[in-house]
């Protein structure tokens, strides 16, 4: 995996420091995928779970088939329900 340097306003950092819960890290390595992504116009299901946090990517990836079918249905529910939010509001 590749490393990056990234500078930011002592500003900002100021800001960060008083967060020490958030990985940082994580915030900035899905950002950069979220925007790489949106360059190409599409998402594979594989770049998806990428954007997922990690303690997440492992549940799914350790999941067996049973389990996969319980999260797609919890996800299908939880969309459906998101969408009849807002065609309501």
């Amino acid at each position: 995996m590749a490393h990056i340097t990234l500078s930011i306003p002592d500003a900002v950092y100021e800001q960060m420091k008083k967060h020490p819960e958030i990985k940082w890290s994580e915030v900035a390595r899905q950002s950069i995928i979220k925007k790489t992504l949106s360059l190409r116009n599409h998402i594979s299901g594989k770049e998806l779970l990428k954007l997922l946090p990690l303690d997440v990517q492992n549940s799914i990836k350790s999941a067996d088939e049973k389990e996969s079918i319980g999260f797609y249905k919890k996800m299908k529910e939880k969309e459906w329900k998101r969408k009849k939010y807002l065609t309501q509001a």
